[in-house]
């Protein structure tokens, strides 16, 4: 392996780390702190206008404490993010490449 693409590893692998650390650091800290969203307050607003008001549906599983459904609705955001990031910089390199 060149010490060019070492390097880049290198990079990936201390961005993924901070990553986790930012998901992870919040979560360990504030144990007792709510991390609510916006559909909750939605759900709370609903039922104050209509009390009597029944879902369409309802989830499959829930997952046992909002902060879980947080981590993971961050998860879906990053990985959605990394194959966008991923991919633009596939066209990226391909055009260059072309270009040489």
């Amino acid at each position: 392996m060149s010490a060019t693409a070492k390097n880049l590893a290198s990079k990936n692998l201390f961005l993924l780390v901070i990553v986790v650390a930012l998901i992870l650091l919040p979560l360990m800290t504030q144990r007792d702190a709510e991390f609510a969203g916006a559909d909750g307050q939605a759900e709370e607003v609903i039922t104050e206008i209509n009390p009597g008001y029944e879902p369409w549906f309802n989830s499959i599983w829930e997952p046992p404490s909002g902060e879980i459904e947080s981590l993971f609705f961050s998860l879906q955001a990053a990985i959605g993010s990394g194959f966008v990031c991923y991919y633009l910089g596939y066209l990226r390199g391909r055009k260059k490449e072309q270009e040489e």
